[in-house]
């Protein structure tokens, strides 16, 4: 035995020790597309590199097995930096660059992109690569988990991956990826908001990812805080490579690889058995999603390239009521309550576009077409017993989709850029809905059906020019966006947005920045389609409007290219008008929060203000000396007027402090070893009102207790803090590689107190409420503790060949 074993070690580390690696890719010039010959590609920190030839391709051989910075230079070009490369012997490493001309005379001035400095948005701007997303701690291969490492971003305390940006809500940012607009990117999500407890895309076909909180360019529209950059990978141009992935939740299967001579592809599917490890822990809801990714690439010729996305998911929530073992009187108060607050819910979504990109010398037209589309389902009967009509309490049933076409001119000249396009989309929502739960509130039942239309259009131009040997940066545009959901939405001219930054460069690799803009987004669907049970659309006759978002943001940025660094420092200020608020109980919809369910789905006027203002900071150390980390801390403040209330109130996205940080090392035998600690200010939240709430004849059309909007975010939940370790191993063969890795969430097991949950009181059987014996017209009710978070540690597997 002991002989085998040592066998088995030989096989294990001498494949690492004596085989090679190899990185090869093209060199191009992404104005034109152009090959860039005779470059210089090197691995930093070592003698191994190549020079491309006349077509743009080069090859480096004899890599050992790890992980690398690789850089790629020119004279006359702007030096690109490609960080944490990762080598192995299955396959060749596909690496290609882009690198853009200089207009500087002065070498000493140049902004190169170590960090992703871009004439388009030089200020806040953060970038993640596929190695920093998979490998993070805590984030369980989850982008939108990952992203709460960056200053700015805050979370809920819960297992969701609702986003919140300088205090904005969870429905102001927007992805794209490879340029398509993908609305939704989680599975669950709560319609009307863009989150959900699981990510849907893959990190193993990603890229890159660059975040932009703030000085949004003018070719995107539609967002308050945020937009999201996903570029995936390319698939091979070789031959064909597979990746297998076992995780705590789910089964993931990767491919890519050529068709033909001039197209690629790369594609993805997950299954969860996320059900089945809910049913053996007791928990009474049971999901299960899957989702799918694919990408296309095909060369039409030098000067044509063509793009296919497609990404979707389908999710199925489903009760659990199956009695577990030794339950206590809190945790069966606890299940009963969620048995009966909990719908059962079926969603699916998609999103396919197509982009063609045709290059010319001096730029590039880019058209792109889309199509995406959410269907959310949700019922509800009283005690869960289907058998009787006369139980339903509500059926929910609505549907958004989306036609989309985008064209855009990209034109390049000496020190300057410029860009104009248009954009146009069709927009389909439809509703049929029944709900009993407004039986109180309005003495009417809501039982409608609708489909309403929408088309939206708008034109931007923007450019950049250098001032000063590029020391000084200038970057300025405007679009106009219109829609005919409202009459003054349908005019652009009431839409025009703005916007200006500038990039000083005090010395070398030391920046002060600025931005002022504003920007619009339309309110949700949910809001949008409302009708009431006149079959009027409601807050359409309302003149419900975009919302609107002026910004101001200052900061400074220091860079250490040397070792990889970089520090900032910003302040930012947003102002919100014309913000949804709800017409039956004054709240704005920015004080609601995000839970499952759907957002907006009631009468609102545009008359909410708000303004979220704070300073964040940022210490960022990409791989040096196999350690790296990321630092951040933000202070924010976030606040939102009422219609009936006066003056500005905390928001539901108020946390105060955020501070995250991060950090791993790698050593010795392909070992890593990561983690992280954050920590989230307390948020306001609403109490019950316990009058109302245990009133019979509401609690049995709500089965949940009633708000009491006259004390808005009136509470305060304690911080949230949590701790984060992940362990990496990976082996490098021949053919295939095996990486294992242990991730531990919550680490010290933190309970984050949650607002208090109001449930009734069962007798002995646990199937009848009592009533109250002092007033008959009433149930007895009672606060349940509510805490969020447990020790969760997951042991994955990653192979591939």
């Amino acid at each position: 035995m002991r002989k085998l074993v040592l066998l088995v070690s030989f096989i294990l580390f001498s494949a690492a020790v004596f085989a090679q690696g190899i990185i090869r890719g093209k060199i191009v010039n992404p104005v034109n597309n152009d090959p860039v010959a005779f470059a210089n590609v090197f691995i930093l920190g070592s003698e191994l590199g190549a020079i491309s030839d006349e077509d743009g391709n080069y090859q480096i051989t004899n890599i050992p097995p790890g992980l690398y910075n690789v850089r790629a230079s020119f004279v006359g070009y702007k030096t690109q930096t490609q960080y944490e490369i990762q080598v192995t012997l299955a396959r060749p490493v596909q690496l290609d660059f882009e690198l853009l001309e200089d207009a500087s005379e002065l070498s000493e001035v140049v902004v190169n992109s170590e960090f992703t400095r871009n004439e388009e948005t030089p200020v806040s701007v953060r970038k993640l690569n596929a190695n920093e997303i998979e490998r993070y701690p805590g984030g369980n291969r989850d982008i939108s988990r990952v992203i709460q490492s960056l200053p700015g971003v805050a979370s809920s305390a819960s297992f969701r991956n609702d986003i919140i940006i300088r205090g904005g809500a969870p429905n102001e940012n927007k992805f794209y990826v490879d340029e398509i607009e993908v609305p939704v990117i989680n599975h669950f999500a709560t319609q009307g908001s863009s989150g959900g407890p699981v990510g849907i895309l893959n990190v193993n076909l990603i890229k890159n990812v660059d975040v932009i909180t703030g000085g949004f360019p003018a070719n995107r529209m539609n967002s308050l805080s945020s937009f999201f950059e996903f570029q995936l990978k390319e698939g091979r141009r070789d031959k064909m490579f597979t990746q297998f992935t076992v995780g705590a939740s789910e089964l993931t299967l990767s491919n890519e690889g050529p068709i033909g001579e001039n197209t690629s592809y790369i594609v993805s599917a997950r299954r969860s058995y996320l059900s089945g490890l809910f049913r053996l822990i007791g928990l009474p809801f049971l999901p299960t999603f899957n989702d799918f990714q694919v990408k296309t690439t095909t060369k039409l010729n030098d000067k044509t390239e063509l793009t296919f996305i497609g990404v979707g998911a389908i999710d199925d929530f489903v009760l659990n009521e199956d009695v577990p073992d030794d339950e206590t009187e809190d945790e069966r108060a606890d299940r009963l309550y969620l048995l009966d607050v909990l719908p059962i819910q079926k969603q699916w979504n998609y999103t396919t576009g197509l982009k063609l990109k045709r290059f010319r010398e001096n730029g590039f037209w880019t058209f792109i077409l889309s199509r995406n589309m959410l269907n959310n389902e949700s019922f509800k009967y009283q005690n869960n017993d289907a058998s009787n009509e006369n139980n339903l309490l509500f059926n929910y049933v609505s549907q958004e989709s989306e036609n989309k076409f985008r064209a855009e001119n990209s034109i390049f000249g000496a020190g300057y850029t410029l860009k104009y396009g248009v954009n146009y989309e069709y927009a389909r929502y439809f509703i049929d809905n029944f709900d009993r739960s407004t039986l109180a509130a309005t003495g009417q039942i809501i039982d409608i059906e609708s489909k309403s239309n929408y088309n939206s259009y708008g034109a931007f131009v923007s450019g950049s020019k250098t001032f000063y040997n590029e020391r000084l940066l200038i970057t300025g545009g405007v679009r106009m966006d219109g829609s005919d959901f409202g009459a003054t939405a349908s005019n652009p001219l009431n839409q025009i947005s703005p916007r200006v930054s500038f990039s000083y460069q005090l010395k070398p690799n030391l920046f002060a920045t600025a931005n002022a803009g504003i920007y619009y987004q339309k309110p949700p669907y949910t809001a949008l389609g409302y009708i009431d049970e006149n079959g009027v659309l409601l807050n359409q006759e309302n003149d419900i409007r975009f919302i609107r978002n002026s910004q101001l943001i200052g900061g400074i940025e220091l860079l250490v290219p040397e070792k990889n660094r970089r520090f900032t420092a910003e302040a930012f200020y947003k102002r919100y008008s014309n913000y949804p608020a709800s017409i039956r109980n004054g709240v704005s919809l920015a004080n609601l929060g995000a839970d499952f369910g759907v957002i907006g789905n009631e009468p609102v006027e545009s008359n909410s203000e708000g303004r979220a203002y704070g300073l964040e900071f940022l210490a960022q150390q990409r791989l040096f000396n196999n350690f790296y980390g990321i630092a951040a801390l933000t202070l924010v403040r976030s606040e939102f007027t009422n219609p009936n209330t006066d003056g500005f109130i905390p928001s539901s996205w108020d946390n105060r402090i955020i501070v995250s940080l991060t950090a791993g090392k790698r050593f010795g035998k392909n070992w890593e070893v990561g983690a992280r600690w954050r920590y989230l200010g307390g948020t306001p939240y609403t109490p019950f009102d316990v009058e109302e709430s245990s009133l019979i004849s509401n609690w049995d059309l709500r089965n949940t207790g009633i708000l009491d909007f006259n004390q808005i975010n009136a509470e305060r939940l304690p911080a949230f803090h949590q701790l984060d370790l992940r362990i990496d191993k990976k082996y490098y063969f021949n053919k295939w590689n095996l990486n294992w890795y242990i991730d531990i969430q919550n680490a010290y097991n933190f309970q984050a107190e949650q607002p208090p949950l109001l449930v009734p009181v069962y007798d002995q059987s646990g199937e009848n409420i009592l009533v109250d014996p002092n007033d008959p017209s009433r149930y007895q009710l009672r606060f349940l503790e509510n805490t969020a978070g447990t020790l969760l540690p997951t042991v994955g597997i990653i192979i591939e060949f």
